[in-house]
């Protein structure tokens, strides 16, 4: 499939007191169109600040962010209009995303004008249009945020998103903030705007049960660097590196099916190791109950079927001589 989002060799570190921290270390994937790829990991392991550099907020420490083949790797305030367009995000916590003294008309029409999107004598027709497309009501539009649920809050970011007519968004924990009806409700308005639509989206979470259910593809993220990305359905039924299986057998099952393929139970060792000191090679290594000492070398990407590559030494019999 042709690639929306392209990310290469990504790198961003911050100074801190403690040294330099390793937030995102020399990553690549990329983004087809029409597509989902939920890039998942505990807190920490880099995965909002992949996104936030790919929104611009941050300037790359090093790396290529590609979008639709040019190169976009700028902060957002250099990056041309008609880019700034195309890409939006949607945060984790509507409550502190939305202006509260701003009522919910004039939160979705803040792009419409900054971007001229409809003449000013359309403006409230389209803010009702786009209300009334992720499932609220005309009657929203003079409320304010203090006024609605955590799920019409997130409702509402969805629809100042979409109000650009953008092609890619970053979805950082849509869903972490809202209780489960909640979450089935924003999650089914995602997916129907992506059918709708044809978006590509960048689902950051640590759910895993949203990531089986909306996800193409998932990327595994810890410390900084991606160790395993496959094909959604793949990686729960073969998940290869010992970070994913630990991830996999944590999550709760209701069916037998389900348990069935689900990962035996890996026990971590030690606590995560701060990124401003990462272990040399492998950095799940130190935690990893199957590491050996070639762990502290880097280890090479390997491919274990088509779309599926971890990098990780069980592996490395696989590898192409």
């Amino acid at each position: 499939m042709e690639s929306l989002v392209e990310v290469w060799n990504l790198k961003k570190y911050f100074p801190s007191p403690r040294g330099i921290v390793r937030a995102v270390d020399d990553i690549s994937f990329n983004v087809s169109y029409g597509e989902t790829l939920a890039l998942v990991g505990e807190s920490g392991s880099g995965k909002t600040t992949t996104g936030h550099v790919i929104m611009g907020f941050h300037s790359p420490t090093d790396g290529k962010i590609y979008f639709k083949g040019e190169d976009i790797s700028i902060p957002i305030d250099k990056r041309p209009l008609r880019i700034k367009k195309e890409i939006q995000i949607v945060f984790q916590d509507p409550g502190t995303s939305l202006n509260p003294k701003q009522t919910v008309s004039d939160i979705v029409k803040l792009p419409l004008l900054i971007h001229k999107i409809v003449q000013k004598r359309s403006v409230d027709e389209k803010v009702v249009e786009l209300l009334e497309y992720v499932g609220l009501t005309e009657d929203h539009a003079d409320k304010y945020p203090r006024e609605l649920s955590g799920g019409e809050k997130q409702l509402v970011a969805i629809a100042r998103a979409l109000a650009t007519d953008p092609s890619f968004i970053v979805l950082d924990e849509p869903t972490s903030a809202l209780d489960i009806l909640a979450q089935a409700r924003v999650l089914n308005t995602l997916m129907k705007i992506q059918r709708d639509k044809k978006l590509s989206y960048l689902l950051i979470t640590h759910d895993l049960g949203v990531v089986r259910n909306v996800s193409h593809r998932t990327a595994i993220m810890y410390l900084g660097k991606i160790y395993e990305i496959a094909p959604t359905e793949e990686l729960f039924k073969n998940p290869s590196h010992p970070y994913t299986q630990m991830l996999l057998s944590s999550v709760p099952t209701f069916y037998e099916d389900d348990e069935i393929i689900k990962p035996k139970h890996i026990e971590p060792r030690g606590e995560i190791p701060s990124a401003t000191n990462p272990p040399s090679g492998c950095r799940f290594r130190t935690r990893c109950p199957f590491a050996t000492e070639i762990c502290k070398k880097e280890p090479p990407s390997i491919q274990l079927k088509e779309g599926h590559y971890v990098k990780c030494w069980l592996y490395a019999d696989r590898i192409k001589s």
